[in-house]
C-alpha cells in the first residue's frame, strides 16, 4: 500500500501507565499504543480511536504519525484485543522507513470456483513476502477456476505484485484440490455385518419372547 492522506493520524504522547490508566485511555476513545525500532527508545503514545481502528482493517496497515510536531511511519505489528469484548486495548507500531524493504505476512484470497464436486483446501491462508514498506499488498489472489481434483498451488506458483519478492518456501503449498471420500469396501463391509449382527439379536430377542 502507498501511504496517503487517509493514513495520517495524530498521536499523543503519554507518559502514564497501567491498567486503570488505559481503561480511562479507551473510554476517552483513545488507544494505548508503542512504536519502537531502528535503534530508537520505544515510544509512548495514545491514537485516535475511531480513526485507527477503521485503518487497521487493513492488514500491514502502514500509519503516518504526526507525534509532538515530528514525522513518523510506522507500520502496524500487532493488535491486542479483549477477547470477549474485541474491544482494542493496544498497538505495537513499527518504525519504518521509505523504500525500505520488510518482511510481512500477507493473506492468501482465492477466486473462482473448482471443477464441480471438488472441494478447496487452503493449507496456508498467508504468504511471507518481502516488499517496500510503503507498498505492502493487501493480499495475493489464488484463480482456482476450473482446477481439478489433484491440482495443487504451492508458493512458487503465486502471482506477486511488482517489487515483491517470495520469503515463505517455494514449495509450500498454498491450495490443493480433492474430492469428497466416500465410504471404503471394509467400511461397507463393517457396517453390513453390523446390520446382520442386530437383525440377528432382533429375531433371537423375538422367539425367546414367543417362548
Amino acid at each position: 500500500m502507498s501511504t496517503e492522506t487517509d493514513t495520517k493520524v495524530l498521536a499523543e504522547l503519554r507518559d502514564s501507565f497501567g491498567k486503570g490508566y488505559a481503561r480511562r485511555l479507551r473510554a476517552a476513545g483513545k488507544i494505548p499504543a508503542v512504536i519502537y525500532g531502528h535503534g530508537t527508545d520505544p515510544v509512548h503514545v495514545a491514537l485516535p480511536g475511531h480513526q485507527v481502528a477503521l485503518l487497521i482493517r487493513r492488514a500491514n496497515a502502514v500509519l503516518e504519525l504526526e507525534v509532538d510536531g515530528t514525522q513518523q511511519l510506522t507500520l502496524v505489528k500487532d493488535v491486542q484485543k479483549d477477547p470477549v469484548h474485541q474491544i482494542i486495548e493496544h498497538i505495537d507500531l513499527l518504525v519504518v522507513k521509505k523504500g525500505e524493504k520488510i518482511q510481512v505476512d500477507v493473506p492468501i484470497v482465492v477466486t473462482g470456483e473448482s471443477f464441480a464436486g471438488t472441494i478447496v483446501n487452503l493449507d496456508n491462508t498467508t504468504v511471507l513476502l518481502e516488499v517496500e514498506a510503503t507498498h505492502i499488498p493487501q493480499h495475493i489472489e489464488v484463480d482456482i477456476e476450473g482446477l481439478q481434483e489433484g491440482a495443487h498451488i504451492t508458493a512458487a506458483d503465486l502471482k506477486l505484485p511488482k517489487g515483491s519478492s517470495l520469503v515463505t518456501d517455494a514449495e509450500t503449498l498454498i491450495v490443493a484440490i480433492t474430492t469428497p471420500s466416500g465410504p471404503s469396501a471394509d467400511d461397507e463391509a463393517a457396517d453390513a455385518a453390523s446390520a446382520a449382527a442386530g437383525e440377528e439379536a432382533g429375531a433371537e430377542s423375538g422367539d425367546a419372547a414367543a417362548e
